[in-house]
């Protein structure tokens, strides 16, 4: 239980503070995070506001209207 893990961060150069080193990582979190929702799926639009539904000629009541909505305009 005391694997050694690899730092997330690692300083090469200079002698970052505290406070610098919690400005680096609240950087790099916030980048990954906008990064993640850009990524996340969108939900796909409702049809019930689609163009088409109002473009599509209206349906007219009478004899045979069932079997004439089915057929090509």
């Amino acid at each position: 239980m005391s694997e050694e893990t690899e730092p997330l961060v690692r300083v090469v150069r200079g002698n970052p503070t505290d406070d610098e080193l919690a400005a680096l990582t609240t950087v790099i979190v916030a980048k990954a995070a906008a990064t993640a929702e850009a990524r996340a799926p969108q939900p796909r639009p409702s049809t019930w506001a689609a163009y088409w539904r109002s473009v599509r000629p209206q349906l007219r009541p009478g004899p045979g209207a069932w079997r004439a909505s089915g057929l090509p305009t």
